[in-house]
């Protein structure tokens, strides 16, 4: 499926609601053990800058993990981030439950992710947005395929996408020069 930037443009234009996965689109993908057994994570500053500035303009923000984690639970924490659903196995009626709750239509969510676990969330969006080293076949379903790597500001190009395309990141922006 082809998708020129316009309709990515448009698509994202009216997204109220933006999921992101956690591993492979806000982390490298790698899992890190401690001798202890507990995972660590990396996390990108920019991409939880961009989540915050979505919040910012009023959408708002959710993850949905297949895998738990302490340190997924700490970082959207940090970020205010109240939408955290992890140990998620069966995304799709997470997913459903969540635009119920929220009174939103598939049309106002856009949805980040990187792997065919992401596909029952992927499809169903409004704008749906993968990153690179993403499974063609994934790529393939997406509105728009991230420039920028899982975990190195994939998901901060994802919610900039959305802002300009609403008219609110140039905006946003200007708030640092003053």
């Amino acid at each position: 499926m082809t998708h020129t930037t316009e309709d990515a443009r448009q698509r994202a234009a009216n997204v109220r609601l933006a999921v992101f996965d956690v591993d492979g689109v806000l982390t490298d993908g790698s899992l890190l053990f401690t001798e202890a057994g507990e995972t660590m994570k990396r996390f990108h500053t920019l991409d939880g800058h961009g989540m915050k500035m979505l919040m910012q303009s009023g959408i708002e923000v959710a993850i949905i993990s297949g895998r738990s984690s302490a340190a997924v639970s700490q970082r959207m924490k940090e970020l205010a981030i109240t939408h955290v659903f992890q140990g998620i196995h069966d995304k799709r009626s997470t997913y459903e439950a969540l635009l119920a709750s929220l009174g939103l239509a598939h049309e106002a969510v856009a949805a980040i992710g990187d792997d065919v676990v992401d596909l029952p969330i992927l499809s169903r969006s409004g704008f749906a947005a993968a990153v690179p080293a993403a499974p063609a076949f994934v790529r393939e379903r997406a509105h728009l395929v991230t420039q920028a790597a899982g975990g190195a500001g994939a998901a901060r190009e994802f919610c900039d996408f959305i802002l300009d395309a609403q008219g609110k990141l140039a905006a946003l922006q200007q708030r640092y020069l003053a």
